[in-house]
């Protein structure tokens, strides 16, 4: 037996042979306990080692996710954590950890509520009982920007270390969780037609399993995902994931802690640029790729700059007003006819002194209809740093109706 716990091939191909067997129907309980007494308990590195080779080795994603919650009761209280790292306060793990400590309480609330339904006798209490419920479901929904986190900012970086099938499936069910939370905000809007069985119904099959689809992913993340990632990003990693979460925000959990890795800097938790790329807050391009993608856009823009020279316009296929490079350092007044130069000046005078912030006009031109638009651009400060012209021809997307909800590539 001794050769299963400390071989960890071994113990990985009986934890693979274990999982194959629930997807041919054999029992969880009967699993689990066989994991307990062959094994005692698994690490969690060797759980997501698993999974991934599963996924590597052809068994499709979907199977996975389907089983996904299966795997989790079969594994539940056999996952080996003695190793793991911790997180210290302001640390992005300690704020997911933090969030799902409040989640929790909102879930047991729930249960109690729960309960409150199951012993309901009288239609008349229906309403106020399913007012709680929904009070603390929407805030049970605020879990979306802690999925958020992990969907854009943690698994990327696992992926970039060779990670790719845990966050997927992890993904996979954060969809699924996603589909019971919109079926239970839906079923409020039918308190007041319940009758007591069918409320007793709504709360036992539509809410019971949305807030248990959170539970349950806060037991995956405990367990394996949060310990795994520590294990597997840099220190420069997880400070970018630190900068860039409050753009998306958190759950039911304020961080107040700041936190940068021991002796590192802002410049030094920047990832290196390859030179010729333009660095970007969100990202980098090359000159050849930046070019590409404004000539791509489907409207023209001009960039003015805060001394009123034009400084830049794209040059897409269809262009709506004609451009060459013979403007650029030019005064934009002086790329306007005399009758419109005062409503330009207008538009610069309040856009520098911060009275307004954009101009709309649209025009009939050859039979098309022509959107124009003036955006002022300013600084994280506030200053001006000139003027942002975009022209659109709108003509199609006004003729527009109803949906297209299938693939239909058109012209």
């Amino acid at each position: 037996m001794s050769e299963f716990i400390n071989n960890s091939q071994k113990r990985k191909e009986l934890l693979k042979h274990m999982i194959l067997q629930l997807h041919k129907g054999e029992a969880p309980e009967v699993v689990r306990k066989q994991l307990i007494r062959l094994m005692g308990q698994v690490p969690y590195n060797e759980v997501v080692e698993v999974e991934q080779e599963l996924i590597s080795e052809g068994l499709p994603q979907e199977e996975v996710l389907r089983l996904c919650d299966i795997h989790t009761a079969a594994l539940e209280g056999a996952i080996d954590q003695s190793g793991a790292k911790k997180a210290e306060a302001g640390h992005p793990i300690h704020t997911f950890q933090q969030e799902n400590i409040a989640l929790q309480l909102k879930i047991a609330e729930l249960e109690k509520l729960y309960g409150q339904v199951e012993q309901l006798d009288s239609a008349d209490e229906i309403p106020e009982l399913f007012r709680k419920l929904h009070g603390h479901f929407n805030e049970l929904a605020d879990v979306e920007k802690h999925y958020l986190r992990k969907e854009n900012l943690l698994f990327p970086y696992l992926e970039k270390h060779g990670v790719t099938g845990p966050p997927q499936v992890m993904w996979g069910k954060h969809d699924e969780t996603r589909v019971l939370l919109k079926a239970a905000f839906e079923s409020f809007s039918q308190t007041e037609k319940m009758s007591v069985e069918e409320a007793k119904t709504v709360a036992e099959l539509i809410l019971r399993p949305a807030s248990k689809a959170v539970d349950d992913m806060i037991g995956k993340e405990e367990e394996i995902l949060f310990p795994m990632t520590l294990d597997t990003l840099t220190d420069a990693e997880w400070y970018e994931i630190y900068k860039q979460s409050p753009e998306i925000g958190f759950c039911l959990y304020d961080p107040t802690d700041e936190w940068r890795p021991e002796g590192m800097t802002d410049q030094e938790s920047e990832a290196p640029i390859p030179d010729g790329r333009i660095q970007l807050p969100s990202g980098s391009f090359s000159v050849e790729e930046l070019t590409a993608l404004l000539n791509t856009l489907p409207f023209d823009l001009t960039f003015v700059d805060k001394n009123d020279k034009v400084k830049f316009f794209t040059q897409g296929k269809e262009r709506i007003f004609a451009r060459n490079r013979a403007i650029l350092g030019r005064d934009v007044q002086k790329c306007h006819p005399p009758s419109s130069v005062h409503i330009v000046e207008k538009i610069l005078d309040d856009f520098k002194s911060g009275a307004q912030d954009k101009a709309s006009f649209w025009i009939q031109m050859a039979g098309k209809f022509i959107m124009i638009e003036y955006f002022a651009m300013r600084n994280n400060d506030g200053e001006y740093l000139g003027t942002l012209e975009v022209s659109q021809d709108l003509t199609e997307k006004r003729a527009l109706q109803g949906e297209q909800r299938l693939l239909n590539y058109g012209k």
